[in-house]
C-alpha cells in the first residue's frame, strides 16, 4: 500500500554534502588558475555557486512534482525531441579542446548530452513498464528502445564523447536487465558490440594514445601519460589527512583542469584518505538509498526511473574516481555533484529531485 512520506533524509543529506564539498573544492582547485589565466580568482567558484543556486531550486521543484507526471507520452517525446535537436545542433558549434559538446550562452557552456541521459531514463522507464510482460520478445520490447537510444548514442559519439555514450548504454542496460530480460540477449548484444567498440577506440588517435598511457603512463611522462601521473602524485602525497585545504601543489598547473574532471585528485591531495573516503561514502549512500527507493517504489515506472537515476550518478562517479586513481583510461567524465560544470550539476540535482520525490511514494512493504 502506498503512503505519503517525507523525502529520504539520508539521500538528501549526502547530496547536500557533496554540493557543499563542490563549492569549497572548486574554489581551492581553481583560484590560482583563474587568477593566472583571467585575473579573476573567484571566476570559477562564482559560476559554480550560481549553478548551485539554480540546481538546488530545480531540485526543490522536482521534489514537489509527482514523478507520475513524467509518465505522459507528450512529455517524454517532447523531451526526446528537444534533446535530439540540441545534440544535432551542438555538432555545428565552435569546438572546445577539439570537441563539440557545449553551446556557449552568455559565457556559460550548456552540454545537451547530460540531459540526454535523463531523457533516456524517462523513455526507457515508460517503455519497460508497458512492455516488460513480454520482455523476451525482443522485437516488441527492445526494438523501440534501440530506435531511440541508438541514435542518441551515435550523436554523442560524433561530438566525440565516448565516455558519456558508454554511460548511456550502461544506464539503459541496467534498467533492461532489471526488467527481466534474459541474460543471453545481453551477452549476445555485448558480443555484437565489442567489434564496434574496438573500432571506435582505435579509430581516433587520441583514444589509442589514452589506452597506451593507461597501460604504461611512464612510457610518455611528459606527453599522454602526464595527466594520470600528476593525478597519482596528487592522491599519493595526500596521505591520510592530506596537505590541508588550499595547500595542494599538483593543482598549480601540473594537473590539467583540476577543478573539473580531476577534482577528486585535489580532494585526495588536500583532504587525504579521510576526505577521499568521505566523498566515496557519500556516493555509496546514494547507491544504497537509490536501490532502496527502487525496491520500495509504488509502481514499476517509479522503480525503473529510480534505478536509472541511481545508475546514472553512481556509474559516473565510479568511472571518474577510477580514472583519477589509474584504474581506467582517461575519459573526460566529471564527478557528479562535485566537479565544476553547470550542465552536469543542474541535471544531477534535477535527477536527485525526481529520486527524492519517488521516495515520498514508497510502499509500506520493506
Amino acid at each position: 500500500m502506498a503512503r505519503k512520506l517525507k523525502a529520504d533524509r539520508v539521500l538528501f543529506s549526502a547530496t547536500l554534502l557533496l554540493v557543499c564539498t563542490s563549492i569549497v573544492m572548486v574554489y581551492s582547485a581553481s583560484a590560482l588558475v583563474a587568477l593566472e589565466r583571467f585575473d579573476q580568482p573567484y571566476l570559477f567558484v562564482t559560476r559554480q555557486a550560481m549553478w548551485t543556486v539554480l540546481g538546488l531550486a530545480v531540485l526543490w521543484i522536482a521534489m514537489h512534482v509527482d514523478y507520475r507526471t513524467y509518465r505522459s507520452d507528450a512529455f517524454v517525446w517532447a523531451l526526446l525531441g528537444i534533446v535530439g535537436v540540441t545534440l544535432i545542433g551542438v555538432l555545428f558549434s565552435n569546438p572546445v579542446n577539439g570537441t563539440r559538446r557545449w553551446f556557449g550562452i552568455g559565457g556559460l557552456g550548456i552540454q545537451p548530452s547530460e540531459l540526454a541521459k535523463l531523457a533516456c531514463v524517462f523513455f526507457t522507464a515508460l517503455i519497460l513498464e508497458r512492455r516488460m510482460h513480454r520482455i523476451d520478445d525482443v522485437s516488441y520490447s527492445m526494438v523501440p528502445l534501440a530506435i531511440v537510444v541508438a541514435p542518441m548514442v551515435g550523436l554523442i559519439l560524433l561530438q566525440p564523447d565516448f565516455g558519456t555514450a558508454m554511460s548511456l548504454i550502461l544506464i539503459v542496460s541496467a534498467m533492461v536487465f532489471a526488467a527481466g530480460l534474459h541474460y543471453r540477449y545481453l551477452v549476445g548484444t555485448l558480443l555484437v558490440m565489442l567489434p564496434a567498440v574496438y573500432v571506435v577506440l582505435v579509430s581516433a588517435p587520441y583514444r589509442r594514445r589514452r589506452l597506451l598511457a593507461f597501460w604504461d603512463p611512464w612510457a610518455d611522462p611528459l606527453g599522454d601519460g602526464f595527466q594520470i601521473i600528476q593525478s597519482l602524485i596528487a592522491v599519493g602525497t595526500g596521505g591520510v589527512f592530506g596537505q590541508g585545504l588550499m595547500a595542494g601543489v599538483q593543482k598549480l598547473f601540473y594537473l590539467p583542469e583540476p577543478h573539473t574532471d580531476f577534482i577528486f585528485a585535489v580532494i585526495g591531495e588536500e583532504l587525504g584518505l579521510v576526505g577521499a573516503t568521505g566523498t566515496l561514502i557519500c556516493f555509496c549512500l546514494i547507491a544504497w538509498r537509490g536501490l532502496r527507493i527502487t525496491a520500495r517504489a509504488q509502481d514499476q515506472f517509479g522503480a525503473f526511473i529510480a534505478l536509472g537515476i541511481t545508475t546514472m550518478l553512481v556509474v559516473q562517479a565510479f568511472v571518474n574516481m577510477s580514472v583519477v586513481i589509474g584504474l581506467m583510461p582517461t575519459k573526460g567524465i566529471p564527478l557528479p555533484l562535485v566537479s565544476a560544470g553547470g550542465s552536469s550539476l543542474v541535471i544531477s540535482l534535477l535527477a536527485m529531485g525526481v529520486l527524492l520525490n519517488i521516495s515520498q511514494h514508497e510502499t509500506t512493504a520493506a
